[in-house]
């Protein structure tokens, strides 16, 4: 199980050059990258090069990705006109979520799995030539922090490791202790830099302001939620529905159904209330959706009971982004609007691979107390046609998704306690007057 894509251990780098030598410049390098690598990967003879592939597109996402919300950021004012541009950036990040695993699996099924680099290829160039309708910010007179970025960035990549490999061995792995502990003394020495250093990667002063770290840390829980969601049911869907692999990513579609909608109508409500009364009832919805997912059976409906509860999940998620969102950005000095939507998306994307290695791993030791070994029993019953195995497994390995999402909803409730008790600004998003 990868639970963790690399570029999180490159974003808040790819954002701090962005503020330094230009969101459009980078974001276009970024692009160039990432499509490179993608021809690079569909051509690789071998696995090591694929691996390697991954890793370059990975610092290419990492370049685009802090640049789009740091460009939104800085190109449209505060209000109306900021959150439509919000609203459309969740809604395509939503639909690429399902979009591209969907798509992914149908070109690997038709066609090869070298497809899934290669689709890429026009994506990126067409999405470089959209560039060119983009304004080029000032540029920021600092200095690269070269210390910083090698410290900060190595943490990110041995917490990433660490939440990989823990996900798959164990969290008293040695490997994973290392790896963690590594993390650790690493971060340790980020930090210690950033006090010091003139010109940081990270002003840490941006942490200073609650709201915008209240922000950070319900976005961590988001992304854990919306990742580990997807990940869970899919397996559901397959495991114990029997559904095949295309079928299944059609039926996650809702998940960019709920969030599209939501995006659009928490755009407006934050124009009139304040952050967290959008954000944290979006986030009790949430829990509910996935407390509705925890009450799946093996012999439960898709239309009447899958459908509208992956649909109630996603769009309570999709209700809390967008505000979260908004609020990390709100504010912010242009010559740091980089490294603060760096910072959003490595929440994101850590709480992804936290919530998935979290919820995966209670998921699976609960099915394995039913059951040991549920997945694999499942198979050998599935290749013997043995109805009575099959059943048995089914059942075990429903408990155990059951129990994940259950746990989920609970991480759930909690981010909205964190919303709640730490975004505390008064101000709405149509008040064009920044806070800071």
């Amino acid at each position: 199980m990868r639970t963790s894509s690399p570029s999180a251990a490159y974003c808040s780098f790819g954002g701090r050059v962005g503020d330094l030598f230009g969101r459009r410049r980078v974001l276009r390098v970024g692009l160039v990258v990432f499509t490179v690598a993608s021809l690079l990967g569909g051509l690789s003879p071998n696995g090591a090069l694929v691996v390697a592939a991954r890793g370059l597109q990975g610092i290419g996402a990492a370049l685009v990705a802090p640049n789009v919300l740091a460009s939104i950021a800085t190109t449209f004012p505060a209000g109306k006109a900021r959150n439509s541009a919000t609203a459309v950036y969740a809604a395509m990040s939503a639909v690429g979520i399902t979009a591209g695993v969907l798509l992914g699996g149908i070109l690997t099924g038709m066609l090869s799995w070298r497809w899934v680099f290669f689709i890429n290829v026009p994506i990126g160039l067409a999405v470089l030539v959209g560039t060119g309708a983009l304004v080029e910010a000032q540029r920021n007179t600092g200095r690269l922090d070269t210390p910083g970025a090698i410290s900060g960035t190595g943490a990110m990549v041995a917490l990433a490791y660490a939440i990989t490999r823990g996900g798959e061995h164990g969290w008293s792995d040695l490997a994973t202790v290392v790896a963690l502990n590594v993390a650790f003394a690493l971060a340790v020495l980020f930090v210690t830099l950033q006090v010091r250093r003139e010109h940081p990667m990270l002003p840490l002063g941006l942490l200073h302001n609650r709201n915008r770290s209240g922000s950070y840390a319900t976005v961590l829980f988001i992304g854990g939620g919306l990742i580990a969601t997807y990940y869970l049911l899919t397996l559901y869907m397959q495991q114990v529905l029997h559904f095949s692999p295309v079928m299944a990513g059609l039926a996650s579609l809702p998940v960019s159904v709920g969030i599209i909608l939501s995006a659009g109508i928490s755009s407006k409500l934050v124009e009139r209330f304040v952050p967290r009364a959008v954000a944290a009832p979006g986030l009790l919805v949430a829990a509910i959706g996935m407390y509705w997912l925890s009450t799946l059976t093996v012999g439960s409906s898709y239309a009447w009971h899958i459908l509208p509860a992956l649909f109630v999940t996603y769009f309570g998620l999709g209700m809390g982004f967008m505000p979260m969102t908004l609020t990390a950005v709100h504010g912010v000095p242009e010559d740091q609007a980089g490294v603060v939507s760096a910072l959003l998306n490595t929440a994101q994307q850590i709480g992804a691979a936290l919530g998935l290695s979290v919820l995966a791993t209670i998921s699976t030791s609960a099915a394995n107390e039913r059951l040991p070994e549920a997945a694999r029993v499942l198979q050998e019953g599935l290749a013997g046609n043995d109805a009575g195995v099959i059943a048995t497994a089914s059942a075990a390995l429903s408990h155990g998704y059951t129990t994940g999402f259950l746990a989920g909803a609970g991480l759930l409730l909690l981010a909205a306690l964190i919303t709640i008790a730490a975004v505390s600004t008064k101000r709405t998003q149509g008040a064009v007057t920044a806070w800071a």
